[in-house]
């Protein structure tokens, strides 16, 4: 019988041995069999007044549910119960250890996670490198591939890990290695991030699989399945991840319904919010949500600041933002997940029209589009070892390098594709754009704030958070005392601030149909290149639909065609274009439309910021600095990653909110 026993422990050990060594990275040693089979479960008492650990028989195994459910004294295995007063019996001594800081010191190996939410979205990599058991995550293939991972169900916008090899994914984490920021608040890992890294993934993927409801520890400590008191410290730790993850706005944040406060020790705290734009809202939600009292000043009737929608030409015209740029990871992405919201996803399709009619063939567009790309990398090249006194406007730049190009190749465009080129270009000059009860004064120099608006009303806080518009800032809209630093007020001035329009049409009939068969835009190539900004770009809003609207947009040198017109006369303008794209039938008059005015906007005076000839983007982090740590700003000008996006503005507004909560 011992021989047997003997026997059987070594074919297990073996077996265990062979998939560990086919899935892990690290020794399949006596210890980790040990750890990883043959240690007791831990599990918590789920009544609210008890709570207490208690160990389960070896041959009992720990699953989310029974973890989710478990009480002291109940029935498992068919081991009895042990009555009405189990409850009431002592916790295990070796518990109260646990909580010690030296314990985490004192683990020989790692905890691993079996069956982790975030299993499915990590089967490219070895699982003990990313917290989790080798011997729970047999694979098909060999860990460590640059795949693709789907997780069925999930929206296809949320890839909350890289994958090996894969970078430059935005607001993605590796799920092999602690970021800057979780080291700063968790140093206790940096020697070994197993058990953090284990924590956080599952955090994440939990999240992914569930981003409408509030992610709690009574949700995420039953998907923690570990053998050995490890358990208990886990648990402990997941809280604080928690709390870590929810204050950086990873996780809960969105268009949530918060009933209880995320982080109660902040409801003594009083914040302002100047400017109820995206990046104010966005601050003002998760301070809010945070448990912190939130006082927003708008000077407008509406809130929204550069994001306004109109709905009077029968279907939503964005007179501000519209298109979201990027779609993986995008909070926006999220709260229309959130709010059961659909996104139409813009296709690649785009003919460009000529005036006169004919439409460019897509070969030379294309071919436009690599030598307009490769004169644009030749730029960035040159831009790379130069310093801003050396900096050159980009557009003279641009012109200079493309006349090397050509003398240097011998190549020589027709008058169309020397069109096309500046069609690519308005495009470009596209991309940089060049009650706050009339807010007038921010007072920082006493132990809160006071802000003063020019009504004389006042409101004081410990903090407040100034999310107005760049320009705003450059035309010393709002005052403050003591002034801004030097160093602040130069970044301030070294930004431009972009400005584009938009004109909006409702027609009667969808003329434009037959030459554009069902695309979500069609391109104008400009006569000129004083015009190529001139209504260069023509989006169906209701490209599947019954609804007759075009919205275009004016940029660069061409807005100051429109600077002395009428909206009338902004309108005959864009129809005598359209009329010279569609020459070949009738083109009715429009029914109804709108012109934006944002360059006149008394609240806005522009659309967003792009860097100025001289500039750098080391600008928009320093304007993002606070002052004092009572002054903070947001904005999508603050934002040097996601600059000139609502995108921006908003990630802004929850990077503030994290540091005001953790200050």
């Amino acid at each position: 019988h011992v021989y047997k026993f003997h026997k059987d422990g070594y074919e297990t050990f073996s077996s265990w041995k062979r998939v560990w060594t086919s899935n892990g990275k690290s020794e399949p040693s006596l210890k980790a069999f040990m750890a990883d089979q043959q240690l007791p479960y831990w599990v918590q008492c789920t009544k609210a007044d008890c709570g207490k650990w208690r160990q389960l028989s070896k041959e009992t195994h720990l699953s989310a549910a029974l973890a989710s459910s478990y009480r002291c004294g109940m029935k498992l295995n068919s081991v009895k119960v042990e009555g009405s007063d189990a409850c009431s019996q002592p916790e295990d001594v070796r518990v109260a250890g646990v909580t010690d800081s030296w314990w985490l010191s004192m683990l020989i190996l790692p905890p691993l996670f079996k069956d982790s939410p975030a299993s499915p979205f990590l089967s490219s990599y070895y699982p003990d490198c990313v917290g989790m058991s080798p011997s729970a995550s047999p694979s098909n293939q060999p860990p460590g591939l640059n795949t693709h991972t789907t997780v069925p169900g999930l929206s296809p916008y949320f890839q909350p890990f890289y994958q090996p090899n894969e970078c430059g994914k935005a607001l993605c984490v590796r799920p092999d290695m602690m970021e800057l920021d979780e080291l700063y608040e968790f140093p206790e890992f940096s020697r070994d991030p197993t058990m953090y890294l284990a924590l956080r993934n599952l955090v994440l993927a939990a999240w992914s699989r569930d981003c409408k409801e509030v992610l709690t520890l009574q949700k995420c400590a039953p998907h923690v399945v570990v053998r050995g008191l490890v358990r208990v410290r886990c648990v402990q730790e997941l809280d604080r991840v928690l709390y870590f993850m929810s204050r950086k706005g990873l996780i809960n944040t969105g268009a949530l319904q918060i009933k209880w406060p995320l982080l109660p020790e902040s409801q003594h705290n009083k914040v302002l919010v100047i400017g109820a734009g995206a990046a104010g809202l966005a601050a003002a939600r998760q301070l809010q949500n945070f448990g912190m009292q939130v006082v927003v000043l708008e000077a407008r009737e509406r809130i929204g600041g550069r994001v306004w929608d109109d709905a009077s030409l029968g279907v939503t015209v964005g007179c501000g933002a519209q298109i979201v740029n990027g779609c993986v990871n995008n909070p926006i992405a999220l709260m229309c997940e959130q709010l059961g919201l659909r996104m139409h996803t813009l296709g690649v399709r785009c003919e460009l029209i000529q005036e006169g009619g004919r439409v460019t063939d897509p070969a030379l567009d294309k071919r436009m589009d690599f030598h307009f790309n490769a004169v644009l990398d030749a730029v960035s090249e040159w831009r790379k070892d130069k310093s801003q006194s050396q900096d050159a406007p980009l557009g003279e730049k641009i012109q200079e390098v493309y006349k090397t190009f050509l003398q240097e190749s011998g190549l020589q465009f027709t008058d169309l594709e020397e069109k096309v080129l500046h069609f690519h270009l308005s495009n470009l000059e596209y991309a940089c754009g060049s009650t706050l009860n009339q807010v007038q004064h921010v007072d920082y120099s006493g132990e809160g704030v006071t802000v003063t608006s020019r009504c004389g009303s006042r409101w004081s806080a410990q903090k407040v958070l100034v999310t107005v518009p760049l320009a705003l800032l450059q035309k010393n809209v709002i005052g403050f005392s003591p002034p801004l630093p030097d160093r602040k007020l130069k970044a301030i001035h070294s930004l431009g601030v972009g400005v584009i329009e938009k004109v909006a049409l409702q027609f009667p009939t969808r003329f434009w149909d037959s030459k554009i068969q069902g695309a979500d835009y069609f391109g104008h190539i400009p006569p000129c290149p004083e015009k190529r900004g001139l209504f260069s770009v023509f989006y169906d809003m209701s490209p599947q639909g019954e609804e007759c609207v075009l919205m275009t947009v004016v940029t660069g040198e061409a807005l100051s065609l429109l600077r002395d017109l009428q909206d009338s006369q902004v309108v005959d303008l864009c129809m005598s274009v359209l009329r010279e794209l569609f020459q070949e039938q009738e083109v009715p008059d429009p029914l109804r439309f709108l012109v934006t005015h944002w360059s006149t906007d008394s609240w806005a005076q522009m659309s967003y910021s792009f860097v100025k000839t001289g500039g750098s983007g080391e600008a928009y982090d320093i304007i993002a600095e606070d002052v004092q740590g009572k002054l903070f700003f947001a904005g999508e000008a603050t934002n040097r990653h996601f600059p000139q996006t609502v995108t921006g503005a908003y990630l802004s507004g929850v990077r503030e909110a994290s540091k005001i909560a953790a200050l």
